[in-house]
Formats: structure tokens, C-alpha cells, sequence
């Protein structure tokens, strides 16, 4: 089946699918499938608008409402994650997944689905360390704090994501996996975005845990969006014994969904052609989910996650294949996930402008049958059980704002990973822009991009392939010219250049692995990002 798989949409739905249509039109192409690599903007009134963190100059309506209302439906069934600029009010409600729309379904804080067969599998969201180790805390209204930390991944959800056995064909995450960057044409990126070379050199760039999950998982195909370029990668991963079949990862990164911007990219997958049309519950994935049930936290504690430490009666949470069974039982083998969107809060109307509506914390009826269902906690009851006993206060303590944005984690709680890659392995100029001067209108911009409006497209441009290390660390191997090769048979390289850019081996990188000497770079960084957006707004 064909699936087309898009980047950062910024609540441009309108745009995304017109994309689609004219691809039908010109080349009779039409995708089966629409994948979306987060940064949606789900926004259906203007107290969504005031969730979303991103400046009041970039808070605009787009048109993901009139798919909401029913004006419009989804041409196509489309899934996706969560990024770091999204109505976190309207996706917290769904913390398990659900529609958000009819025809467009949201994978929750992270989830499993499948569609004719394939696999599909995302985790919402960006690392920062300082939040990785704490629960779901956040509820609207949010503050300044909360509004950001929302969309941070926990380590809960990793978690989750590591039990898993079954092979997955595809998964999604909004920012890289930390260390990709090694495994396919680095000088092309460097080249389009010079302000990603000192985390690149000090490998930061991208989230470890992301990166953790790549290893455990090995997908056949990993897609991200988040730092606006398009760039690919081959990546060969290392076998447990000699029994077991080498496995590979084909990452695509997409661009924003902006005019003449190559945003979109159709693959081929092999998918079971008995399956049904519907997207389905995948039942080792509600099998975790039952399993880990008591793991829950919606308290800002920090935690970790049971491991086999001496300190922990169980620390393995797989399933076995007779809790799988179960839950195929529970579901009498019917796994379709039931099309019950509802509407939980009023609708825009552009003739009735309500700018001073407050966000609320809604229970959404998806998520209450979906617990009910499966014998889950619904996590926005239990926070507001949690509020109302006093366990839970609804604004972090007083800290500063560097704190939020400081790279090195060293004003934070020890986390299991040396370095946060919050302002800087997830380089998003956006986040950038957010921490550095504070403020609602400091709040990070959903549309500043230091590119050119028509980048050179090297979606397939390669310069070595690499035996994925155990710690995801820079490889010293030699350089290989067989990536593209690989690509073309699985069907990646439809839309891509053919040629690839040789590179010399990479070399393992000293220095300062905390990069604590960034600072004055990210300033730089800026002033390059606010001019791009200047000449993106004259052009």
C-alpha cells in the first residue's frame, strides 16, 4: 500500500490534503494512509490557541476546526503524533489515543496501531530531561511552565514502548533519534543547517530517548520531523547472536508543510492484503498497557522506571502470548477501533469571536470507554482526583527560567542520561527563541525556519552506512556507498535524488559531552533564524 508520510503541518490541513489531491491529479497517486510526524496543532477553538505554545503573533486558527465541526472530513485516514507546538489541552484529553476529528486519529503520549497489516507505532512529544523522570502532571490553564512541559516525553512511555516484542514496520517521533544524523549524508545537513554542527560534533543533536527506543525496537522505518529539513538515513543494526536475522532502519526526516517546500513523501509498504480498511488496536500493545497500569504517576516526584537493579521485585513488563490471547478475547478478535468521536468543546466561529475563553480539563468520553474497556486508569480523573486531595498542585515552584532551557541539565535532578537535549539536540530554533527571552511572547514560533525557501533535496543522499553501536555513539567505521542501493528496494528513494555525496569516516568526537559552552552559540543562531523568517515574509 502506498503511505504518504508528512512533517511539521502547523494546522495547515487544508494545504497538506490539496497536496494530496493534486498528487492523485498529476501522477495518479493516492495514498491508502497519511502519517503526520507531530507539531498538528489540533485546534478547535481560540482556548486551544492559548495551550499551544508558541507566541500570540503565531497563534492562528488554520483549519483543522472545520474538520472537527464536520464542515470537512480527512480524505484520507490520517494518524498522528504530538510535537512540541500543539493544543496540549486537546490532546492531553486523549492520553491513550483517540480521534480528534473523523477520519484523523492521535496516537496518545504514545501507542501501537495497525492498518492492512502493518504495524504502526509514535511517541509524542520532545526529551528534556529535566521532566523525563515525572508523571503527567499537567492540567489547564496551564502557566508558563506547564504549558511547555506538557509536551515532554516521560520515561514512562519509553518504558512501555521497550516491552514490546512483536516487530514494528513503522514508528514515529517528533524529534530525531540522537545519533542519526552519523548515519547518513551529515555534510548535506551541515551544509542546509550550519547552526546543527556543534551538537552534531558533540552528538547532542536529537533525543536519547528516542534513540534508546530505535535500538530496542529496530522498525523498518523511523520518521521525524521537528528541525524543518529533510534528510534521510540508512542505519544496520547489531545482531544478539548469531540465530538472529540483521535487521536495518530506513529514517526519514521531513520538512514543515510550507509552499514549495517538499514536505510530503510517499512510500510503498508490503501490507496483508486479507486485512480490513479500518486502523485496529494492536493486542500487544493493550496488553503493555494493562501491564504497566500500575506504573502510573501524575505527580511532578521524579521516578525511575523498574530495571534489574536489586531494587525492584519486577522489572519485566512483556507479555506473554497468553495475556495477548486474553485481550483478544476481551475484544471477541474484533480489534477495528470504534469510530466514537464526540464533540468536547465548542467549535471556532469566525462570526463570534471568543478571545477571552479560559481553557478547562476535560475527561474525554473516548478516553473513559477506552479505560473502562481495557481496566485502565484514565490519567486526567486520577490528576483531578489527585487536585482536589490536595496532592497535586497545579503550578510548578517558583524557578528560574534558565533552568527550562539549560542545555546541560545541570540545574535539574541526575537523570539516566548524561546530557539534555533540549535546546540543543532538538535543535529546534523555535524552542530556542522560547527559553532565551521569556514571556508569553517568548512562548517558542511554530514557523521560523533558517532555510531557503527551496532547499536541494537529498532526501536520499547518502554517505555511509554504519553498524549501529550499543550506545548509539559516533562510529569509527569506514565509509560505505551502499545506501542508496539499499533505499531503492525499499522503495524510499521513489521521490529522492540518486546520487550520493561521499564523506570521509567519521571520527569518534572528544571534548565537552555536556556541551555547556552553547550558549552564546544559540544566540547566534537566533539572530541567523530571525533573519530567515524576515526573507521568508518579503519573498
Amino acid at each position: 500500500m502506498k503511505v504518504a508520510v508528512a512533517g511539521c503541518c502547523h494546522g495547515a490541513l487544508d494545504k497538506m490534503y490539496e497536496t494530496l489531491e493534486l498528487l492523485q491529479q498529476r501522477h495518479n497517486v493516492r495514498p491508502d494512509l497519511l502519517l503526520c510526524c507531530g507539531d498538528f496543532q489540533a485546534v478547535r477553538n481560540e482556548a486551544d490557541l492559548r495551550c499551544m505554545a508558541v507566541p500570540a503573533k503565531y497563534r492562528h486558527m488554520q483549519t483543522f476546526y472545520r474538520y472537527y465541526s464536520g464542515e470537512k472530513k480527512a480524505p484520507v485516514l490520517t494518524v498522528f503524533i504530538g510535537g512540541n507546538h500543539e493544543a496540549s489541552n486537546h490532546l492531553q484529553e486523549l492520553p491513550y489515543g483517540g480521534w480528534v476529528a473523523p477520519n484523523i486519529y492521535y496516537l496518545g503520549y504514545a501507542g501501537v496501531v495497525r492498518f492492512r497489516g502493518v504495524r504502526i507505532g509514535g511517541i509524542s512529544g520532545i526529551f528534556k530531561s529535566h521532566d523525563y523522570r515525572k508523571g503527567h502532571f499537567e492540567c489547564p490553564p496551564y502557566n508558563q511552565q506547564t504549558i511547555r512541559s506538557a509536551y515532554h516525553v516521560r520515561n514512562i512511555e519509553v518504558f512501555k514502548l521497550k516491552q514490546l516484542k512483536q516487530p514494528i514496520d513503522i514508528f514515529m517521533s517528533h524529534d530525531w533519534p540522537r545519533s542519526i544524523y552519523h548515519y547518513g549524508n551529515k555534510k548535506q545537513l551541515l551544509k542546509m543547517k550550519s547552526f546543527f554542527r556543534q551538537e552534531v560534533e558533540s552528538n547532542t543533536l536529537g533525543s536519547p530517548a528516542a534513540s534508546e527506543l530505535l535500538q530496542h525496537l529496530k522498525p523498518t522505518y523511523w520518521f521525524s520531523a521537528h528541525l524543518h529539513v529533510k534528510f534521510a538515513a540508512f542505519m544496520q543494526h547489531q545482531t544478539n547472536s548469531k540465530e538472529e536475522l540483521p535487521k536495518a532502519t530506513k529514517f526519514l526526516a521531513l520538512d514543515k508543510c510550507l509552499p514549495h517546500r517538499d514536505f510530503l513523501q510517499i512510500i510503498d509498504i508490503e501490507h496483508d492484503p486479507s486485512a480490513g480498511d479500518s486502523l485496529e488496536y494492536d493486542a500487544e500493545w493493550i496488553a503493555v498497557l494493562k501491564a504497566t497500569n500500575s506504573l502510573i504517576n501524575v505527580t511532578q516526584s521524579s521516578w525511575n522506571m523498574p530495571e534489574k537493579n536489586g531494587l525492584h521485585a519486577k522489572w519485566d513488563y512483556s507479555v506473554t502470548e497468553e495475556a495477548i490471547k486474553e485481550v483478544l478475547e476481551e475484544l471477541n478478535h474484533n480489534l477495528k477501533i470504534p469510530c466514537n468521536f464526540t464533540l468536547t468543546a465548542a467549535c471556532y466561529d469566525p462570526s463570534k469571536p471568543q478571545k477571552h475563553v479560559e481553557p478547562v480539563h476535560s475527561i474525554n468520553p473516548q478516553t473513559t470507554e477506552f479505560c473502562a474497556q481495557f481496566g485502565l486508569t484514565d490519567i486526567n480523573d486520577r490528576i483531578q482526583q489527585a487536585k482536589e486531595e490536595g496532592s497535586v498542585r497545579g503550578e510548578y515552584e517558583e524557578e528560574e527560567e534558565e533552568e527550562e532551557m539549560d542545555s546541560t541539565g545541570s540545574a535539574e535532578e541526575p537523570s539516566e542520561y548524561n546530557t539534555d537535549n533540549s535546546g540543543l539536540s532538538s535543535i529546534n530554533p523555535d524552542e530556542i527563541m522560547l527559553d532565551e527571552e521569556g514571556g508569553d511572547e517568548d512562548l517558542s514560533t511554530c514557523s521560523v525556519d533558517p532555510s531557503p525557501d527551496h532547499p536541494p533535496d537529498f532526501s536520499a543522499s547518502f554517505s555511509d552506512i554504519r553498524i549501529m553501536p550499543d550506545s548509539m555513539a559516533v562510529s569509527s567505521d569506514d565509509a560505505m556507498d551502499s545506501t542508496n542501493e539499499e533505499l531503492e528496494k525499499s522503495g524510499v528513494s521513489k521521490q529522492v535524488e540518486e546520487k550520493s555525496l561521499s564523506e570521509r569516516p567519521l571520527k569518534r568526537i572528544g571534548g565537552n559531552e555536556n556541551g555547556n559552552s552553547g550558549i552564546k552559540k544559540i544566540k547566534r543562531r537566533n539572530q541567523a533564524i530571525y533573519a530567515a523568517e524576515d526573507e521568508d515574509k518579503t519573498e
